[in-house]
């Protein structure tokens, strides 16, 4: 809701798309620098609080801004302070609730709990882009960003309420040598060590650079964790880049118009919380099956997705393309989590953060000029190809799972 009343906001001040655009490269940017010191302070402090002070700041920001745009007094460059300041919350709030479910949570339910996480989140982008015109038509800016910073002040509380005490990561050091935990697709006999001694000397605090570099460690010793990564971070690459070519697909390939645009986003939204049910099931048996399937569904079907004659039919295609992302977000976070010692969980999610923003920044610059200078449907052809790089690092995955141990087993997937 935020984004889209900003986007409006800024083009209809401005009239200019570049002014627009600068929007995106400022709440983008810090996902670039930021992660790395981030996921340091997410492995040394108590993720819960770290989560309310984010919240909190958020809060006050954007609460600060309404006030300003209610009051007629806004600058533009207070406005675009306000996006640079919340990409870099951002940068380090999505991580920090990750690592806190997989602190929270036993392994055995983390697919359910990271569905319930997307389903939420997808219900809460449902609902806004449902009132974000309605809300932005009769109360304007300082309307929407009015709720938007109010969602903040209850995410505080929520986290506020969860527990009590604090509880740093690096309590959980206790032994000389950690053991990664089996990820979903593979058994227990499979898992691989993580090779990190964490004795009492080893754990005392570091230099911020030392912890970054102990976070690359693991991941250069953790090859199929990083293949997990690379996974994920090709979909959500795809999955945000591909905004650039929807619009343009609704504009002036099915002629659907705005109202077009928001319907097939519905879509998108409505087939996500349906895969959000749907993960545990579908996952139980063979859960690498499932993942492999559902990028490969990504895959081809944005290859195919500019051939869609008709807003039903594209509808439909985003709908299926929200379930698989659904189902591909929940295993491969879900697997992450399990194989991620806890004290290194904000480090490696921020390594992926940044990969994922280079990914997403790289997509959607050729994206937007393949689009406009070679054709929609080679555009969505380059889209394929990023979910195809995710089937890649899948198949990566899963075959370094398989190599860890002495046979595959038929419940790995």
């Amino acid at each position: 809701m935020n984004f889209a009343g900003v986007t409006w906001y800024v083009l209809g001040a401005t009239h200019s798309t570049v002014k627009v655009s600068l929007i995106v490269i400022l709440v983008t940017l810090p996902g670039l620098v930021v992660p790395p010191f981030g996921g340091v302070l997410i492995d040394r402090v108590d993720r819960r609080y770290l989560g309310i002070i984010i919240d909190s700041a958020r809060a006050v920001i954007v609460l600060g801004t309404a006030v300003l745009a209610s009051t007629g007094h806004l600058k533009m460059w207070e406005l675009y302070s306000m996006v640079l300041l919340l990409g870099v919350g951002f940068a380090v709030y999505w991580s920090t609730t990750n690592a806190l479910v997989q602190e929270l949570v036993p392994r055995e339910k983390l697919i359910a709990a990271n569905a319930t996480v997307l389903i939420a989140v997808q219900g809460g982008m449902a609902a806004a882009g449902a009132l974000v015109g309605f809300v932005y038509e009769h109360f304007g800016l300082s309307g929407i960003l009015g709720i938007d910073g109010t969602t903040y002040v209850i995410s505080a509380i929520c986290l506020l309420l969860l527990r009590q005490g604090y509880y740093a990561p690096h309590a959980a050091h206790s032994t000389r040598l950690i053991s990664a935990s089996p990820t979903i697709e593979a058994p227990p006999e499979m898992s691989e060590p993580s090779l990190l001694r964490v004795d009492e000397e080893a754990s005392a605090a570091p230099g911020v650079f030392a912890d970054i570099f102990e976070g690359l460690e693991y991941l250069q010793q953790q090859p199929r964790v990083l293949a997990l990564g690379i996974t994920y971070a090709c979909m959500m690459a795809g999955v945000i880049s591909a905004n650039v070519l929807v619009v343009a697909l609704a504009k002036d390939l099915l002629s659907a118009g705005a109202r077009g645009y928001g319907y097939i986003e519905l879509g998108w939204a409505v087939g996500a919380i349906i895969g959000g049910f749907a993960a545990s099931a579908l996952s139980r048996k063979r859960p690498y099956s499932v993942l492999v399937l559902a990028l490969a569904i990504l895959a081809v079907g944005h290859t195919l997705f500019p051939f869609a004659r008709g807003l039903a039919l594209a509808i439909s295609m985003n709908a299926l393309f929200g379930s698989c992302r659904a189902l591909g977000g929940v295993l491969t976070q879900s697997s992450i989590m399990a194989a991620v010692p806890r004290q290194l969980m904000g480090r490696t999610q921020s390594a992926f953060s940044v990969i994922g923003t280079i990914l997403q920044v790289t997509m959607s610059f050729a994206l937007g000029w393949f689009a406009q200078h070679v054709g929609l449907s080679v555009a969505f052809l380059l889209l394929g190809a990023i979910y195809g790089g995710g089937v890649l690092a899948a198949l990566r995955a899963r075959a370094l799972s398989l190599g860890a141990g002495k046979a595959p087993s038929p419940a790995a997937g």
